[in-house]
């Protein structure tokens, strides 16, 4: 598929994370519905997202029933990868991450049982993925401060 007939598509992505009483990170990472991968929760903006960390949180809440705090207003990284759409037509998605303390999980979220959700390590995290660009992201991850 030439470079003409791809798409530039925006998503937006929440980067799951707690830390322990012993300082130590863990990220929590979803399969996707269609292959199975190991992704973050993700997905397209919507009119009732007032800002893109606003998508995230929603996407976290949606696919994994996290429910938590976006920390900061700004994107940690971004990632890219290559989707082809119903019409058979690929797309370039670009995803900006933006990073949501877990506060709970929730007993019932609309995709329960269509995901599977794995606890991990950054760099554990950054061996599961397939996307070097999320895989770097995931591996050099540090928690924000407090805010």
């Amino acid at each position: 598929m030439s470079g003409a007939e791809t798409k530039l598509r925006r998503q937006f992505a929440a980067l799951p994370f707690t830390v322990g009483s012993d300082g130590d990170v863990r990220i929590l990472l979803v399969t996707s519905r269609g292959t199975g991968r190991w992704v973050l929760p993700k997905g397209w903006p919507n009119a009732a997202d007032a800002t893109n960390a606003d998508t995230a949180r929603r996407e976290a809440f949606e696919e994994a029933g996290i429910h938590g705090d976006i920390v900061g207003l700004k994107e940690v990284g971004a990632y890219r990868y290559e989707q082809v759409g119903k019409d058979g037509v690929a797309a370039t998605c670009r995803v900006g991450v933006f990073p949501l303390r877990v506060s709970g999980l929730a007993k019932t979220w609309p995709e329960k049982g269509q995901r599977v959700l794995r606890w991990c390590t950054p760099k554990q995290g950054a061996r599961l993925v397939q996307e070097p660009e999320l895989a770097a992201l995931l591996s050099g991850f540090k928690a924000p401060g407090e805010f």
